[in-house]
């Protein structure tokens, strides 16, 4: 049975549509060297195991491993906590939002008997403490995922989930918690080797904001019922496509040549605007993929760039209403990218009322999706009109096939932005300067440089300067 493809619709981006404001098919065809240059890079790095995202949906351990210790923990927990922050936790919610009914976990018959999942991605105390009060330690599950196990934000919640265990469970506390985790080093393996704990792997090329289509991901949504086999398998189809030497039927090479050369035009700013509640998150997931890789302060060759496109998330047709005038009237320095859906799962018809309200009454007999659609397509073509250049992303259905293509296309599309605009996209050299800060300040041993430099700077503070 053929699967239904995920599409690019880049009319609205290219001049024949939206004037001298868009790209020219001679500007895209003129990047050939360009492209191939990136091509080459890409395969390069790829065969020095810096991009083994891009070998994920062919790796079946991925799949078997996390598919079988989802086995073993089936009907065992009523909870499951994510613990993990970025990549680590994002790409879990964002998958799991889309696939999942939207009261997945406030109705046991829409959960069919699996676990609530709780992501916890930051440390705030009051939210930690709120979703704490609702969890009974015996039934639940705690997912602690860190490639390293020295992120400090995951760490401390570690620290305080194992207490938390251990309070109420004694010696049998470790029943409870699985780690993802780097396969063979790393203080976190360590502790799984000491403690005896159950574990995955992620595997060691394989980047956090990469890593959904990996244990990293797959595990907790096999936990809650989402089909990762065919999640997968989706991210395989696309896979197929992107190796496509032909950059016009390569959606990903295509999508990453598009905002490079948008960001040349002065379109510095990418607005992903999903027509989909179930997407929303989705749109949280490529803000960190798209910044992380692409905003880089220095080249391939070590010279200073400053660079990197800045992804905002906005939702459709809410998000009309707040943003869209800056779109639409703003500065010309934003493309929009739209999610947009051909059949939506759930459906829901608006009355008819009020004849004689003319202004009221057209929107009888219609449904809630008439409605979006028509509003998506009203902004895309309002957008074109003004010479906003914006782009489509043609989702069929909510799938986790179809989400699987678009998941692994916007990894692909990501990387390869990364070799036009000749930077690393796998590395994020800015976080870790000021993770190395944040050591200082909590008092990790060796960082205390880190703290006084801090304190120095706070020091020079003025109060003038402070209302």
């Amino acid at each position: 049975m053929k699967q239904a493809a995920v599409r690019l619709d880049f009319n609205n981006l290219m001049a024949d549509r939206i004037g001298s404001q868009g790209l020219s098919y001679s500007e895209i065809e003129g990047a050939g060297k360009l492209v191939s240059r990136a091509v080459e890079w890409f395969y390069t790095r790829r065969a020095k195991g810096k991009m083994d995202f891009f070998d994920l949906p062919a790796r079946a351990e991925c799949l078997k491993q996390s598919l079988g210790l989802a086995r073993i923990m089936k009907g065992k927990f009523e909870d499951l906590v994510v613990l993990g922050i970025g990549g680590s936790a994002l790409g879990t919610a964002a998958v799991q939002a889309a696939l999942s009914p939207w009261e997945y976990n406030h109705d046991r018959k829409a959960r069919r008997g699996r676990p609530r999942l709780w992501v916890l991605d930051n440390v705030d105390p009051e939210k930690l403490r709120g979703v704490l009060s609702l969890l009974k330690p015996g039934k639940t599950l705690v997912n602690v995922i860190s490639k390293s196990g020295t992120t400090a934000e995951t760490s401390a919640q570690f620290l305080w989930m194992r207490a938390w265990l251990q309070r109420s469970l004694k010696k049998r506390w470790a029943r409870n918690l699985v780690a993802t985790t780097d396969p063979a080093e790393g203080l976190l393996r360590q502790i799984v080797r000491d403690e005896g704990l159950a574990s995955l792997e992620v595997p060691p090329g394989v980047g956090g904001r990469f890593s959904v289509l990996s244990p990293v991901g797959l595990f907790p949504l096999a936990m809650t019922g989402v089909d990762v086999a065919s999640l997968t398998a989706g991210a395989g189809h696309m896979r197929k496509r992107t190796l496509d030497e032909n950059p016009w039927r390569n959606p990903a090479r295509l999508y990453g040549l598009l905002q490079y050369l948008l960001y040349q035009k002065g379109y510095r700013i990418n607005v992903m605007m999903p027509y989909s509640e179930a997407l929303y998150p989705l749109a949280d997931w490529f803000r960190q993929l798209w910044a992380e890789s692409l905003g880089k302060r220095t080249d391939s060759r070590g010279q200073m760039v400053e660079t990197g496109p800045t992804p905002v998330k906005a939702l459709g047709a809410t998000d009309q209403h707040s943003q869209l005038q800056l779109y639409m009237e703003g500065p010309r320095d934003k493309s929009v990218t739209f999610l947009r859906i051909g059949k939506f799962r759930r459906e829901a018809s608006i009355p008819r009322a009020y004849p004689r309200h003319r202004d009221l009454a057209y929107l009888g007999g219609k449904s809630f999706s008439d409605l979006l659609n028509a509003e998506a397509r009203a902004t895309a073509m309002s957008l074109a009109k003004n010479g906003r250049p914006n782009c489509s992303f043609m989702l069929p259905e909510i799938t986790p096939h179809v989400l699987g293509q678009l998941i692994f296309l916007l990894e692909t599309a990501t990387a390869f932005a990364g070799g036009l605009f000749d930077i690393n996209p796998m590395d994020q050299p800015g976080v870790e300067e000021g993770k190395r800060y944040a050591y200082g300040l909590m008092g990790r041993q060796g960082f205390e440089n880190r703290k006084v430099e801090v304190e120095k700077f706070e020091a020079g503070a003025m109060d003038k300067y402070i209302v």
